[in-house]
C-alpha cells in the first residue's frame, strides 16, 4: 500500500483506515503532485518541493476520491484533480502562515520562518496558478469554473476575516458565513469535482457538495477551539494566533456574548495583550460552558453533513464519509 507521507510526517492512523479505499487513488494524485511540483531552477524548486510537504491530512484530495467512488468510479481527471485541490489548499496554508506570523506547521518550520513573507507569498501564488494551468489542460471547462469560484470565495473569506479583527461584537452568524467561505468552500468544491466526474446525477452532485460544505464548517470550528485549547507539540503547528490577531472565532464570540457586562472590559483589556489574553479567557471559557458549546455547534453541522447523503447507495466509499465526521469532531491535531 502507499506511503501516505507528507514530508517527514506519516498521517495519523485514523485517517489511514479512513482513506483505505482511496489509499492507492491518492498515491497517484501524490504522483501527480510530485511531478507537477517542480522548477528547473534549483532554489525555486527546493521551495517548491517544500512548500507540498505543509498540506498535511489530504483532506481534499480524499473527499474528491471518496466523493467519486461513492457514486461511480475514479478515472485520471480525479487523479488531476486531487493534486489540484491540495495544491490550492496548501497555496492558502502558506499565505495563512504569513498573516497569522506562524512559525511551525505539520512539525516544520513554515515557509514565512525557513525564507520570509516574500517568497513565502510568490510560492503560494506558484501553486495558485499552476493549480489553474493544470485544470486548462482537462477536456471540460467545468473544473476550472467550479475551482476558480471556490478560490475566490476562499480568498473573499480571507478577507472578511482580517476585517474583523477587533470586532469584539461579530455575530455567530457572520462568523459561521466567514469560515463556510475560507475553510468548507473548498471542501465543496472537492466533493463537487469527485462527485461530477463520476457522472452523478446534478442532484447527487449538489448533495455531496453540500456534505462537503458541513463537513468544512465543523472542521473549521474544531480548529478554531483547538487554536485555544490545543497542544502545540501534538498538533505540529503555532497555536493562539487567532487569539493574538484579535480574530473573533467561535470560542472568543461565545464567551464575549455571555460574559457578565461588570467584566466586559477587563477581559477586552486583556484580549488586546496578545501575551495575557488566553489566561484571562480560559477560565471564563470553562465557566461559561464553552467548548462544550463550540464542539456542540460542530456536531451540528457534522450531523448536517451526514443527512445530506443519507439517500444514496450504500457501499464502502460513502460508509466512509459518514465516518469523517467523527474524525473531525474528536481531533486533536
Amino acid at each position: 500500500m502507499s506511503q501516505l507521507v507528507n514530508g517527514n510526517e506519516t498521517l495519523p492512523v485514523e485517517l489511514k483506515t479512513l482513506y483505505g479505499p482511496v489509499a492507492t487513488e491518492i498515491e497517484q494524485s501524490e504522483a501527480v503532485l510530485r511531478r507537477e511540483l517542480t522548477s528547473e531552477y534549483v532554489l525555486v524548486d527546493e521551495m517548491v518541493r517544500y512548500g507540498s510537504w505543509l498540506g498535511g491530512k489530504r483532506l481534499r484530495p480524499a473527499l474528491l476520491l471518496l466523493a467519486a467512488k461513492a457514486v461511480g468510479t475514479v478515472n485520471d481527471d480525479h487523479l488531476t484533480l486531487a493534486a489540484i485541490v491540495e495544491m490550492i489548499h496548501t497555496a492558502t496554508l502558506i499565505h495563512d502562515d504569513v498573516l497569522d506570523e506562524a512559525q511551525l506547521r505539520r512539525h516544520l518550520e513554515t515557509c514565512n520562518a525557513r525564507w520570509d513573507n516574500e517568497a513565502s507569498i510568490l510560492l503560494g501564488d506558484f501553486l495558485f496558478t499552476h493549480a489553474f494551468y493544470l485544470a486548462s489542460t482537462l477536456e471540460s471547462t467545468f473544473a476550472c469554473g467550479t475551482i476558480g469560484k471556490a478560490t475566490n470565495t476562499v480568498c473573499e473569506g480571507e478577507l472578511r476575516q482580517i476585517r474583523s479583527c477587533h470586532n469584539y461584537e461579530l455575530e455567530e452568524a457572520e462568523y459561521v458565513d466567514i469560515i463556510d467561505a475560507k475553510t468548507a468552500a473548498l471542501c465543496c468544491c472537492a466533493c463537487r469535482l469527485g462527485a461530477h466526474y463520476a457522472g452523478a446525477a446534478d442532484e447527487v452532485v449538489n448533495s455531496l457538495a453540500d456534505y462537503g460544505r458541513n463537513l468544512g464548517i465543523a472542521f473549521q470550528i474544531i480548529d478554531d477551539l483547538l487554536d485555544v485549547i490545543g497542544n502545540e507539540a501534538e498538533m505540529g503547528k503555532s497555536l493562539g494566533t487567532d487569539l493574538g490577531q484579535q480574530k473573533p472565532t467561535l470560542p472568543l464570540i461565545h464567551v464575549l456574548s455571555h460574559l457578565p457586562e461588570a467584566h466586559r472590559v477587563g477581559v477586552l483589556a486583556a484580549i488586546e495583550d496578545p501575551l495575557g489574553g488566553l489566561g484571562v479567557l480560559s477560565p471564563w471559557m470553562e465557566r461559561l460552558g464553552t467548548y462544550e458549546y463550540v464542539r456542540a455547534r460542530a456536531r451540528w453541522f457534522a450531523d448536517q453533513a451526514i443527512a445530506q447523503i443519507a439517500c444514496l447507495e450504500e457501499n464502502e466509499s460513502l460508509r466512509i464519509l459518514r465516518q469523517l465526521p467523527e474524525f473531525v469532531l474528536e481531533r486533536s491535531r
